[in-house]
């Protein structure tokens, strides 16, 4: 199975997802619209992308891209991040001027940067595409920020280890394909959908939810694009495809302008 990444290979360090990837052929993308293009296009069987981190917040292209494209949630990892300092052998912490990386990487290292205000933080499109191209260039005041996977990927050298502010620091990636699949334990179901500027909507929208003792794990607005000022909620909830949320889903079609189920999937443990 050919399955779509943002990024270079050695973006990945988590054992469950090593295991996973090697089974598969990976496609790297440099841009998050890529790696959708490359799915929808058939260039890919599925794609793997991050949807939320626990300090960062949310990746909002993603969540954009679930909306816009015609894609199916069906699977989710919940990955514990350990971001490093890499750069090329020799390199000294002291001597660091540049350190790259991707934003919500750097976002996740914010008290790394309060400590060591010589280094600037340079935004760049991949974590470990960072190390790639800091070892490229050879230069000794510049690094990256990534998982311990890329330093042996790109013969990289370790600086720093546990750049992120907190050690409960986990994101959570999704396995989306072009088809929706019924998959055997699924008991998670992600959606979104818009409501009409009405009092009290939004309560009667989660009501649907709560009359049925269905239990929301997330929840969050973004706008919609085209409708200023209008916006798109996205819930997760703790059920699969079972009586109790398939009346919640038709009694939410009632009062929304639309709903759409994102995926039916088993919820990571």
């Amino acid at each position: 199975m050919k399955v779509a990444i943002q990024g270079e290979r050695g973006s990945f360090s988590h054992e469950a997802v090593l295991t996973f990837l090697a089974k598969s052929s990976v496609v790297t993308c440099s841009l998050s619209a890529e790696v959708f293009d490359t799915l929808q296009q058939g260039r890919a069987h599925a794609a793997l992308i991050p949807l939320e981190n626990s300090l960062a917040g949310s990746v909002a292209e993603h969540y954009d891209l679930l909306l816009a494209r015609a894609v199916h949630i069906q699977r989710e990892f919940r990955l514990r991040i350990r971001h490093n300092l890499i750069g090329v052998p020799g390199a000294k912490l002291k001597d660091i001027k540049r350190v790259y990386s991707h934003p919500v990487a750097l976002d996740q290292c914010r008290e790394f940067f309060r400590k060591h205000p010589h280094a600037s933080p340079v935004p760049f499109y991949d974590t470990a595409g960072s190390v790639k191209h800091v070892i490229e260039a050879g230069s000794r005041d510049a690094a990256a920020i990534a998982g311990k996977q890329a330093a042996p990927e790109y013969r990289g050298e370790i600086l720093l280890s546990g750049l992120e502010d907190d050690k409960q620091n986990f994101t959570r990636f999704v396995l989306i394909s072009k088809s929706p699949k019924k998959i055997k334990g699924a008991n998670k179901t992600s959606v979104c959908f818009s409501l009409k500027n009405m009092p009290g909507v939004l309560f009667k929208a989660l009501s649907v939810f709560a009359l049925r003792d269905l239990s929301l794990s997330k929840i969050e607005s973004r706008p919609r694009r085209g409708h200023p000022w209008e916006y798109v909620f996205y819930v997760d909830f703790l059920a699969g495809d079972e009586e109790p949320a398939r009346k919640a889903l038709d009694h939410l079609r009632e009062i929304s302008e639309f709903v759409k189920v994102l995926g039916i999937y088993p919820a990571a443990e």
